[in-house]
């Protein structure tokens, strides 16, 4: 099963990667389908900004709280792919990190922590857990933006020239990749945060209505 599912994963490598390129112009435009001054959207912005204002003060517990989720990530893709995760460790120094698994591995594995927001998923399913019993609200909302920051900055900061994941999957495939793959992560949070799951099923559909949407103008264009 780990073989054959590793072998998929690498078949979709690249239509994975031009699908994502391709989704650019979608990903942007649904942006436009949000209203982001409900009491929700307004909540999760003062949660991203308390995050901002508290990672000033977090000083060097804030690199080792990044290597963490970033091994942490490697983890979830290679259980999730049905590899065995052996040993996670992470430097004394802060400086990095390590996840060993067994396998061969494929590139979901390598470059997961440059566009999953594993702690806004765990957060998710949190306050999915938490509205099952309880009545939602704002305090929710805020926590799930201070999250959104988390992922946002620690992207941004682990994407650099000296980091030695990305050359292991060609950085032509992470350009075109990632910054789709990041776009379409972020959309899916705000979604959850307006409406829960059923919120990012509609917003899938969106995606796939405005693709085809572009699709249609490109043959027409190339039709003359």
């Amino acid at each position: 099963m780990r073989i054959f599912i590793d072998r998929f994963i690498e078949l979709i490598k690249w239509p994975a990667a031009i699908y994502m390129l391709f989704s650019l112009p979608a990903l942007y435009k649904s942006f436009y389908a949000f209203n982001f001054l409900t009491l929700k959207y307004l909540a999760m912005a003062v949660g991203i900004i308390i995050f901002y204002f508290s990672k000033t003060m977090a000083g060097s517990s804030r690199a080792g709280m990044q290597i963490i989720a970033h091994e942490c990530t490697h983890a979830f893709f290679a259980l999730l792919t049905f590899h065995k995760v052996t040993k996670i460790s992470i430097a004394e120094d802060d400086s990095g990190g390590n996840m060993c698994f067994k396998g061969k591995g494929n590139w979901l594995i390598v470059i997961g922590p440059y566009f999953f927001p594993l702690f806004c998923f765990l957060c998710m399913i949190g306050i999915s857990t938490y509205t099952h019993f309880a009545p939602s609200n704002l305090i929710l909302n805020g926590i799930l933006g201070y999250f959104v920051g988390y992922h946002i900055d620690t992207v941004v900061s682990q994407i650099h020239d000296k980091q030695t994941d990305l050359p292991k999957v060609g950085y032509k495939f992470c350009l075109m990749f990632l910054p789709g793959a990041n776009f379409w992560m972020i959309g899916s949070i705000l979604a959850y945060n307006s409406r829960g799951w059923e919120g990012i099923g509609v917003y899938f559909k969106l995606i796939n209505y405005l693709n085809s949407r572009n699709y249609e103008a490109l043959i027409n264009y190339l039709a003359g």
